[in-house]
């Protein structure tokens, strides 16, 4: 009959997954990071060759070395092509099978199977899980949770009898899980906690008498070093990957105390975000000027709690070890060390949700301890918060339909959110709708002045003839990030239409430099030489271009006599 229950469970953790999550196999790729993930990366789109692996293992493209998602993707594109549909489902299968894996896991750990049916159903059908598997892009997100859970699972049969081939196993998807996103770097510490509860070897360890008391405690202990060396490693290569894009922040940027109290408060937001899933959006601006109140109250909380559970570690040990185990998680992504403009992000909850979960389901359980108050008051209650949770996700998973949805929802969620009014902006401008391109990068301009919604603005006002306007957009761009040759590059396409050839030329040159392999600035300096004369120069720059597969210039200058 138990195995049975353990069957149901699983069916039942599918089809209501499916159900949750179902609108995702009509939803369309979303214009943010889909595109250099998916959409336009012509690694994926090529397929399985040894020339693509060889790239998976080698680069650091946006950011990440995670070779199994990028060949997860190729296998997808192969399979499903440009359909989302296809991309999102893959993903739902791994959200599914991390909760199977999780109510396994609590079930053999605990022997209490109800209580894990719950916690897998409460981590599986949470709206906070959209983002991860609605958002294609995401694929490493919910591969890594697939392969870390599948290690915590292999480590329950490892404690339960110790062997080379087990412990290999647990190491060996440990690693999968880091080729696939280096969120589980915590793991080492994740099954130290996990020892002592559910699996109690450490209050085994401790039972022992005298030598053997420290001689068994320090093999726990040592036996998690293996894992300690490619969680090191791949953290290495993460910080070198987002160091080497400048996408982690510099401290003369945001400043470390507002890097802390961000963290202080976004661990409390966290938390209210679980038990009280509303507002949620794909990206959550920074706020560098927290109120001072706020973080007050969420340290304190956040202190309160942690001397509770340090209490009561004996009497409740899944609270502290729950407790702990959200702590420690967040830790990579609570963003001391910040990586990106947002302040905090959905997706980043799905491993240390869990450690809720347990807190939640077995705090209830030694609270309510009478039989019939569970089965007269726990059991209706958990089935209408599950009922709740999953029509909150089905929900939710609307808003991922398109990017113009999304975006629009993100901005109407959360304030002076400067970075999606610049992807409206970008979405419009594509449509050819330059009024409402126009509205969206102003208001992200208003907002936060970056030099990406400086440049796109003032390439709408280049379009539209109104050249001062434009410069001054290109200036302040140029100003922004000195780096960035496509604000030189639009500036010099500006001046060689207000007829500054010379400016136009000493741009584009600049642009060069900063982006040798440019043909479009190539054929822009050239054609600048020749309305200057300088038909010499003109002919070298259309050689050039020609030479990189745009011959348009070489052979308007060959039909007019000027290169031979």
């Amino acid at each position: 009959m138990k195995k049975k229950n353990v069957y149901l469970i699983i069916i039942f953790l599918i089809i209501s997954s499916f159900i949750a999550f179902s609108p995702v196999a009509k939803n369309e790729f979303i214009n943010f990071d889909d595109d250099v993930y998916i959409t336009e990366n012509t690694h994926i789109q090529s397929g399985f060759n040894l020339e693509n692996i060889q790239w998976a293992f080698s680069t650091f493209h946006r950011s990440y070395w995670h070779p199994l998602t990028w060949m997860s993707h190729m296998l997808d594109w192969q399979l499903f092509g440009n359909d989302a549909g296809g991309h999102h489902l893959v993903s739902l299968l791994l959200h599914i099978g991390t909760a199977i894996l999780l109510f396994l896991f609590l079930h053999k750990t605990t022997g209490n199977l109800w209580p894990a049916a719950f916690a897998a159903a409460f981590f599986a059908l949470h709206p906070l899980r959209v983002e991860s598997v609605a958002w294609a892009s995401e694929r490493k997100d919910v591969l890594s949770m697939f392969f870390g859970m599948a290690s915590v699972y292999a480590y329950a049969f490892y404690a339960e009898r110790t062997s080379i081939s087990r412990y290999g196993l647990c190491l060996l998807l440990f690693i999968f899980s880091l080729m696939s996103k280096p969120m589980w770097v915590t793991l080492p510490f994740a099954l130290l906690l996990l020892d002592y509860w559910p699996l109690g070897r450490i209050r085994k360890a401790f039972s022992l008498p005298g030598e053997n008391k420290l001689k068994s405690v320090g093999m726990l202990v040592w036996e998690k070093v293996p894992f300690l060396v490619p969680a090191a490693a791949v953290s290495l290569l993460a910080i070198f990957a987002q160091n080497q894009i400048g996408a982690m922040a510099k401290a003369d940027s945001i400043p470390f105390d507002a890097r802390l109290s961000n963290a202080i408060f976004s661990y409390a937001a966290y938390l209210g975000k679980i038990f009280w899933p509303t507002d949620l959006a794909v990206y959550y601006p920074y706020d560098v000027s927290l109120i001072g109140w706020k973080v007050l109250l969420a340290g304190l909380g956040i202190l309160f709690f942690m001397g509770v559970v340090l209490c009561y570690f004996r009497k409740l040990p899944f609270l502290f070890v729950g407790w702990f185990w959200y702590l420690g998680t967040l830790v990579p992504v609570i963003g001391l060390i910040q990586v990106g403009s947002q302040a905090m992000a959905d997706r980043y909850t799905y491993l240390p949700s869990i450690g809720i979960c347990m807190m939640l389901t077995w705090g209830t359980l030694h609270f309510i301890s009478s039989e019939s108050m569970r089965r007269n008051l726990v059991l209706p209650a958990a089935a209408i918060l599950l009922s709740v949770l999953l029509i909150l996700t089905f929900h939710q998973c609307g808003y991922w339909k398109n990017s113009i949805t999304l975006f629009s929802q993100a901005i109407k969620m959360t304030r002076n959110n400067d970075k999606m009014h610049h992807n409206m902006g970008t979405l419009f401008y594509k449509e050819g709708n330059l009024r409402a391109a126009l509205d969206h990068f102003s208001r992200a301009i208003h907002i936060h002045p970056n030099y990406l919604s400086c440049n796109s603005r003032g390439v709408i006002y280049a379009r539209a003839g109104m050249y001062q306007q434009a410069l001054s957009d290109f200036n302040k761009s140029i100003s922004l990030k000195a780096d960035n040759p496509n604000g030189y590059y639009n500036r010099a396409l500006t001046y060689h239409k207000m007829g500054d050839y010379r400016q136009a030329t000493e741009d584009f040159t600049t642009a060069l430099s900063l982006q040798p392999c440019n043909i479009q600035a190539y054929t822009g300096r050239g054609n600048a030489y020749f309305s200057q004369g300088n038909h010499k120069f003109g002919c070298r720059d259309a050689g050039k271009a020609c030479s990189m597969g745009e011959c348009g210039l070489m052979k308007k200058a060959q039909d007019q006599g000027l290169c031979r």
